[in-house]
């Protein structure tokens, strides 16, 4: 997939991540820039102007660039790390992940409701199950995952889910087919692995009290 993304072609550009060395798919990782007081940025739509340096989507490979002062030796300059970056990386990607399935809702391609999602997921249209992280296991495990990879998202809190549909909090999700679900999928994938599989602990933020 592009930085935006959309679905990569597998002729396209592979990146090096400054953490472990290892050159993926630039969809599975975040691109930094160094920002015009010198600190590093997270860059996840990709849009932002600079040289871009490289980080695999993960909380261990966050923290290794952050401590082996990865972004230095990539810019060849000194760059600054805010204490939170991590932080700051994790909502920047809940709260892209939380408007794109905001938009797949608002184009009339996303459910919610028990039994809205499990009538969408016993036709051929769904492509995507979201569950909140902190729902009830009991409840989440009568609904199952469409076939296919990668075609669940557990990442988000119930009051994440709740701001993309619009309500107080949401449960469970579905997806049908389109360019939405694969942008979905894709920034459900990096926030999983820069949460450390763990969505339910950090919840998106809003109002200015908490930002």
């Amino acid at each position: 997939m592009s930085r935006g993304g959309r679905e990569k072609s597998t002729e396209g550009p592979e990146r090096r991540c400054i953490a472990t060395g290892e050159v993926g798919d630039p969809a599975r990782m975040i691109r930094f820039v160094v920002g015009p007081d010198g600190a590093a940025i997270a860059d996840v739509g990709g849009k932002l102007p600079g040289r871009g340096m490289w980080v695999t989507a993960s909380k261990d490979a966050l923290q290794t660039a952050i401590k082996k002062k990865a972004f230095s030796r990539s810019a060849k300059t000194q760059v600054s790390v805010p204490d939170d970056l991590l932080d700051q990386t994790e909502q920047l990607l809940a709260r892209r992940l939380v408007n794109l399935i905001s938009l797949a809702r608002k184009a009339g391609q996303a459910v919610t409701g028990f039994e809205k999602v499990k009538g969408l997921l016993e036709t051929d249209r769904a492509r995507l199950l979201i569950q909140a992280s902190d729902g009830s296991e009991r409840g989440k495990s009568k609904l199952h995952s469409p076939p296919g990879k990668d075609v669940f998202i557990g990442c988000l809190t119930a009051q994440e889910l709740g701001l993309a549909f619009g309500r107080e909090s949401v449960i469970h999700g579905a997806l049908t087919a389109g360019g939405l679900s694969k942008q979905v999928k894709a920034e459900g994938i990096r926030l999983k692995g820069v949460r450390g599989m763990m969505g339910g602990k950090k919840a998106l933020r809003q109002g200015k009290d908490d930002a």
